[in-house]
């Protein structure tokens, strides 16, 4: 299976455009969350990533490849509003400003429908869509303050269609991310936010390689236009684009990035 090189792009594409910006990426400790993070520190944004798994400060500014006072990094539950609610705080206590937040954290089961109990359901509802909430509806008022914003969403191709690999709870998930990527796009243009959803496909992460051995997933690319596998990197660059001022024009967009997946 073809593949890249870890989670950085390539070719540097060192803009600075996002120098003095503030981002927070959810789930930003693996995966295509990292990749993002790494893709908005790289453009000069300071950035702060909330995880269940989160690395040290240290550890993070290693990682992003940027010094130790450019990075935050909280362990966070996105689910539990009081834990999100006090990470934002010490963000805004220290940085004075929050101008990007990208949704990134997920969880994908492949429990069968008739297995799925109702403690999985709504714990994979509670990551995708209830988290995605708690963490906008924190984000916003100092977005509006600041008449600037950009919030990207997670969703997936499962958000369009129905999931390849995951359950029903995970493509039921995806798809109300989109609703509410749309209402708040436009509840909050005229304050300057702009909140845009990617929806990958098949993405050469940890996650899918957990759902998908590697036989399977080759089996599934082989018929996409792009018979390959995704890159971190490549849905990262596509975030970054949309958190910048290039991209101020383009709100409540669905934004596919899946080699053609949907168009066979």
């Amino acid at each position: 299976m073809t593949t890249g090189e870890g989670f950085r792009a390539p070719v540097s594409a060192d803009s600075r455009e996002l120098e003095g910006r503030v981002a927070v990426v959810t789930g930003g400790a693996s995966g295509m969350g990292l990749a993002t993070a790494h893709a908005l520190a790289r453009r000069g944004a300071a950035v702060a990533v909330f995880d269940l798994a989160a690395p040290s400060r240290v550890e993070l500014a290693s990682m992003l490849e940027v010094a130790a006072d450019r990075v935050q990094s909280a362990a966070v539950d996105i689910t539990d509003g009081d834990q999100v609610h006090h990470a934002f705080a010490a963000l805004l206590a220290e940085r004075s400003r929050l101008d990007i937040l990208v949704n990134a954290a997920g969880i994908a089961p492949p429990t069968a429908f008739e297995d799925i109990t109702e403690t999985e359901w709504n714990r994979v509802l509670a990551v995708s869509v209830h988290g995605t909430f708690l963490c906008c509806q924190q984000a916003l008022p100092a977005m509006r303050n600041g008449r600037w914003g950009r919030i990207v969403n997670f969703s997936s191709t499962a958000g369009k269609t129905v999931s390849t690999a995951g359950g029903a709870h995970y493509t039921t998930a995806k798809h109300g991310v989109l609703g509410l990527t749309r209402h708040l796009a436009k509840a909050y243009g005229a304050d300057g936010v702009t909140v845009n959803a990617v929806c990958p496909g098949l993405i050469d992460t940890p996650m899918a390689r957990t759902l998908l051995p590697e036989a399977a997933l080759e089996g599934v690319t082989r018929s996409f236009p792009v018979p390959r596998v995704g890159h971190p990197w490549e849905v990262a660059e596509l975030v970054a684009f949309l958190a910048s001022d290039r991209a101020a024009y383009i709100t409540g967009a669905a934004i596919d990035i899946n080699g053609g997946d949907l168009i066979v």
